[in-house]
């Protein structure tokens, strides 16, 4: 897979085996699902979806293009290009095409949450699986925990997790450190959430306990407070892009809720598997209500908690050998 910034600004793409298959990828005849048939209505609108799934792994199928159709035409109209046909080209080709390229992802990628938005999810957090992951790293030396919100939006649930966290430092997590790594794709999201300045829907289930310690009021509006803002950090990072996916070490859990369901299965089991790499042995997956990891991976055990479920690293057998 590629990102977005590995792609250079110059009259085409670079000359690396991986962009060139790509970009054969790209412009080689489609053939529609099921039909037999070479060559959709729409081939330029199709080539456009085929270079967002090489450089992201997000899949639109056909029932879908329209949506993509939509917010291709946003970007047309705000560059001035009439045509898909110019437009594919200049995605692809023109020194312009990886700020578009990026562009054209933030249209793709805009994602809809809340503070405190999946409570069973957070309740199952605080109550059961940071007491069972400091029982386990309570031998180790540094008495540190590192949270990863994959897909993190504008930047309500890394807070929310950050402020629970904070809740917790007089109790369980006394003496302890905690750091919140935020990713996502979108770089207009991940400036609202540096901004950290949210609207009555954001906020809507915000208890007053919560509004008066975290937040500070600007105008009509809510800014979280520089405390709860400290321990998070937040990155541009595509879960599609293997060399910067290496780099997320040491995790303890990993919430990344309503991300997979724009993955095809070749993406999601490739995202996954990162996700296993970086979790430390007993760590946790947090999933969305709606996603699985049933035909997808075996790599996780499910764990049914209170209201929620979750997914925790399981040690892979050798082959030949049995798990202890």
């Amino acid at each position: 897979m590629l990102d977005p910034a590995s792609l250079t600004a110059t009259s085409k793409p670079a000359a690396t085996p991986l962009v060139r298959n790509a970009v054969r990828m790209i412009t080689a005849p489609q053939m529609r699902p099921g039909t037999g048939v070479v060559g959709p209505p729409e081939p330029d609108l199709v080539r456009i979806r085929d270079l967002i799934y090489q450089v992201a792994g997000i899949f639109h199928p056909e029932n879908k293009l329209c949506l993509l159709q939509e917010r291709c035409n946003r970007r047309m109209k705000e560059i001035q290009i009439a045509t898909l046909r110019e437009y594919c080209e200049c995605l692809i080709l023109r020194p312009a095409g990886q700020a578009e390229l990026i562009a054209l992802l933030n249209e793709i990628t805009i994602g809809e949450t809340c503070f405190f938005r999946n409570q069973p999810h957070l309740d199952a957090l605080r109550q059961i699986v940071i007491p069972r992951i400091l029982e386990t790293k309570a031998k180790f030396p540094f008495r540190r925990l590192r949270l990863w919100s994959a897909g993190c939006s504008t930047g309500e649930e890394p807070y929310t997790l950050s402020m629970l966290l904070m809740e917790e430092t007089s109790r369980r997590l006394k003496d302890w450190t905690f750091e919140i790594l935020a990713t996502d794709l979108n770089e207009r999201s991940l400036v609202h959430a540096r901004n950290a300045v949210y609207g009555s829907y954001s906020t809507r289930n915000l208890t007053a306990y919560y509004r008066l310690k975290y937040f500070i009021p600007v105008g009509e509006q809510l800014q979280v407070n520089p405390a709860a803002r400290a321990s998070v950090t937040f990155s541009r990072i595509n879960l599609s892009d293997d060399a910067r996916m290496t780099f997320m070490r040491s995790i303890d859990i990993v919430f990344c809720c309503n991300v997979l369901i724009y993955f095809d299965l070749a993406s999601k089991r490739r995202v996954i598997q990162h996700f296993y790499n970086n979790l430390l042995p007993h760590g946790y997956l947090f999933l969305g209500h709606s996603e699985s990891l049933y035909g997808v991976s075996d790599d996780f055990r499910l764990v049914h908690l209170p209201g929620a479920t979750a997914y925790v690293k399981t040690e892979r057998t050798p082959a030949g050998g049995s798990s202890i």
